[in-house]
């Protein structure tokens, strides 16, 4: 019986390779598991230090935005990327001194940035190019839309997230855990909040082709969360959260090339199938 379990379990990996096989002899799936990959560990990695300042929902906002910039970039026959990655660094910048400085916090700041740059984009849209093939793509994401110029210039932004992530990570920890203290030692905690918005824009609006506009957030939201059900220290949370980023990824990818699913609602699917199995480890541990 045990020998039947390990020969049927033996023979769906052979049959997970062979797909994997079929699927890297696809130049597209090829971009599109390179760049998911650099842009999951960004988003995991930037995903910790939001969720746990409690500016999670700035992916929503962001997202948003670079829906309204694209729309825009459409209009103007300009470069998407071009336009909504700077477009997206300012609103991230804004978005952070409104919670900083203003009586509008938090999920109202969140809140009205969403709706706002929503409405210019549908807006902008309806006068314009109407609602074609290209803007589904960003709004509901598509792997197959990712020209080769975008895949260049993805792989290149987000390595360099991940090299300032990796430079600057005991500063990005000292000022998500305690940013007084980290003022008092000396630390430009508002530099570094600005940089984590910074990285948070950049790889947003990467991330923006594969999953859409309406569930990028869940790339920073997602593994963090699950990280956390079962780490307890920093340092082991962005560990877990970045692999759990690539796996989900992974899977997700997987799954829309074996059933024809939409590849970011897959994806999603996958990070709460793993949030879900992570609670329910969770409750066993304290049991």
């Amino acid at each position: 019986m045990l020998f039947n379990i390990f020969q049927q379990l033996f023979h769906t990996f052979q049959q997970m390779i062979h797909t994997f096989r079929q699927m890297l002899s696809y130049p597209f799936l090829v971009n599109a598991l390179v760049v998911g990959i650099l842009v999951s560990l960004c988003a995991a990695l930037l995903g910790v230090s939001l969720v746990l300042k409690r500016y999670s929902m700035i992916g929503d906002g962001l997202s948003r935005v670079g829906f309204a910039s694209l729309a825009i970039a459409y209009a103007m026959n300009a470069a998407p990327l071009l336009v909504s990655i700077p477009v997206c660094v300012i609103a991230a910048f804004l978005l952070l001194r409104l919670n900083e400085n203003s009586k509008l916090k938090g999920d109202a700041a969140t809140g009205l940035l969403c709706s706002g740059a929503l409405a210019v984009g549908v807006m902008t849209i309806s006068l314009t190019t109407g609602m074609n093939t290209d803007v589904c793509n960003y709004m509901f994401g598509s792997i197959l839309s990712m020209s080769k110029s975008d895949v260049r210039l993805s792989i290149v932004l987000s390595i360099v997230v991940l090299i300032l992530y990796v430079i600057l990570y005991n500063k990005i920890f000292a000022v998500t855990f305690d940013e007084t203290f980290a003022k008092a030692t000396g630390t430009r905690s508002n530099l570094y909040n600005m940089l984590i918005a910074l990285l948070t824009a950049v790889t947003v609006v990467l991330g923006m082709r594969m999953m859409g506009t309406l569930l990028i957030s869940s790339l920073i939201i997602f593994p963090a969360l699950s990280s956390m059900r079962i780490c307890k220290h920093f340092s082991s949370v962005v560990i877990c959260s970045a692999m759990l980023s690539v796996v989900c990824f992974v899977a997700g990818i997987y799954f829309s090339y074996m059933h024809s699913t939409p590849t970011g609602a897959s994806i999603v699917i996958a990070d709460i199938i793993v949030f879900l199995l992570f609670v329910f480890v969770e409750k066993i541990k304290e049991r």
